[in-house]
């Protein structure tokens, strides 16, 4: 079989969710092609979609709040299936905050309608023909939450630049699915969601 030379390319459109099959070993990036886009990063294993990578269990792995270039992340059966490679970012990601998801637009008083990032996962992963009973917690890269002294969270614009890119490697073979965050009620996107792109790269020689 020949190797893979080009960047396979998926545009996530504002406000939505794609899902695409990294092969252990490939490296995939999640890019911000306009600045200042929330990605909500979830990852399952390829052959059993119950098992998904899980913030709590990356957490009690790295001993810390956030990713760092170099560390792990792990699923929820203790298994490593990403690793943080690279980034071009301001390096600011966030592991404590949940999905957004129909309840948390009602409680802001949003329509019914309101796009989430819980329903963009159900939809990209039913693209696949896939289905988990859950919403896992996911990596929201470029996502500002800082912790002040007293334990307290601020939401902030993301900082991310045009064309910032944070790549990862898969451990095991995996479905990684991102969600241009459709949060315009809070400004963790500057009032105004925009698209994201996942880009699996060439193979290494």
């Amino acid at each position: 079989m020949d190797s893979i030379t080009a960047v396979e390319r998926t545009v996530v459109p504002a406000r939505e969710a794609r899902a695409v099959r990294v092969p252990q070993g490939r490296r995939v990036s999640v890019v911000d092609l306009e600045g200042g886009q929330v990605g909500d990063v979830f990852a399952f294993a390829a052959d059993d979609v119950t098992e998904h990578l899980s913030a709590s269990h990356t957490r009690s792995s790295t001993n810390r709040l956030f990713p760092a270039v170099g560390e792990r992340f792990w699923t929820d059966r203790r298994r490593p299936i990403l690793t943080l490679v690279s980034d071009t970012s301001p390096g600011l990601h966030d592991m404590l905050i949940a999905a957004c998801d129909p309840e948390r637009y009602a409680a802001l008083g949003a329509q019914p309608s309101h796009a989430s990032c819980a329903g963009n996962l159900r939809r990209a992963l039913a693209s696949m023909g896939l289905a988990v009973p859950f919403t896992p917690q996911p990596v929201n890269v470029f996502m500002r939450i800082p912790v002040d002294e007293e334990g307290r969270l601020d939401w902030l614009p993301a900082v991310s630049r045009p064309g910032d890119a944070i790549t990862f490697q898969a451990v095991m073979d995996c479905v990684f699915v991102v969600s241009a965050c459709p949060q315009d009620l809070v400004d963790i996107n500057g009032g105004v969601p925009t698209s994201l792109a996942i880009d699996v790269l060439p193979e290494s020689d």
